[in-house]
Parts: structure tokens; C-alpha cells; sequence
């Protein structure tokens, strides 16, 4: 049974993404969530990170669509029906289930924010990605480590990923994916 916090956080993500306002996320949020980001980076929209990323999403989008039983195309999603695959896929299904699905948007946004070019997030470019998140009441250094499970003073993906289920599960309180 999930907590309030995860409920809420849950309610957080659907509130994000529904960019219209509708009370509904179908493709077309998804696709202006990630333009959101691609603009909070700089990004053009054309360029082969900017698909990589609107990628991710499109996924996403699927993955959810499809397990609500949506048309990917024309379907939407209410709060309930996003809770409930959430709920299934994301909070209870572990590790492995919830990777499987955020991944692919967390390594885009990696590509976005790794000025280096070294496949981990510094310091700095940590602190570029909560800048462009608008996540601006965490103090990065401090949300940096508690993400840096290995304390190797860089962030891989896996952590990140990881990260980004620790905040849904209510266990940290660093919103790598906005608010």
C-alpha cells in the first residue's frame, strides 16, 4: 500500500506533466514536458540529443498509455488511471520495473547536462540540472550527496535512476525531474 507521500508524489508528477492544465496527460504533455527541459538546457529541438530525449518521453508515454489501455495516439490518462500504473509499475514493481521505464529519460537528460562528455554528472553539471529543473529550495551540495552512493564524487546514471525512485518512494527529498 502506497504512503501519503508517495501518493502525493505521484499527484506531483501527474500535476508536471499535465502541461495544458486539462486534468489529463496524453503525448502532446509529454512532448511539452520535454521541450520544457530542452529549453531549460539550451537545447535546439532539432539536435540528436533533443531526439533522444522527446524519445524518452514518446516511451514513457507508451508505457503508460499502454498499460492504462490508452490509444497512444489519441488516448489520455486521468490522475486515477496514471496513479494506478504508477502505482503497479513504478512504486511496487522494484528496482528493475521502475528502471526499465525512467531510465531511458534519465540517460537523455544525462546527455543534456554532461558538459564533459564523460557520461556521469559533476558537481557542477548537478547543479545545472536542478537549475533547469527548477528545483531551487535544496542546497545541490548536500542533495549531490546523498545521491552519490558510492561516494565517488560523480553521478552515473544508475544512481540518478535511483535517485528519481528514492524521491517517489518518499525516501529522499531531491525532485530530479522537477516539481
Amino acid at each position: 500500500m502506497p504512503t501519503d507521500v508517495q501518493l502525493d508524489r505521484v499527484q506531483e508528477r501527474f500535476t508536471l506533466w499535465d502541461v495544458n492544465g486539462d486534468g489529463r496527460i496524453d503525448r502532446a504533455d509529454l512532448d511539452a514536458e520535454a521541450w520544457r527541459i530542452l529549453q531549460a538546457f539550451g537545447e535546439s529541438h532539432g539536435t540528436p540529443a533533443a531526439r533522444t530525449l522527446t524519445d524518452a518521453y514518446v516511451g514513457l508515454w507508451g508505457f503508460f498509455a499502454g498499460k492504462a489501455g490508452v490509444d497512444e495516439q489519441t488516448g489520455s490518462l486521468t490522475l486515477e488511471q496514471f496513479s494506478l500504473v504508477a502505482q503497479e509499475y513504478v512504486l511496487n514493481n522494484g528496482d528493475a520495473g521502475f528502471a526499465r521505464y525512467v531510465q531511458p529519460v534519465i540517460q537523455a537528460i544525462v546527455e543534456l547536462v554532461d558538459v564533459d562528455g564523460d557520461g556521469q554528472v559533476s558537481p557542477h553539471e548537478f547543479t545545472s540540472w536542478l537549475d533547469a529543473a527548477n528545483v531551487q529550495d535544496i542546497a545541490p551540495e548536500k542533495a549531490f550527496a546523498q545521491i552519490d552512493a558510492n561516494g565517488d564524487g560523480q553521478l552515473s546514471v544508475d544512481e540518478l535512476v535511483q535517485a528519481v525512485r528514492a524521491y517517489h518512494l518518499g525516501d529522499i527529498d531531491v525532485p530530479l525531474l522537477g516539481r
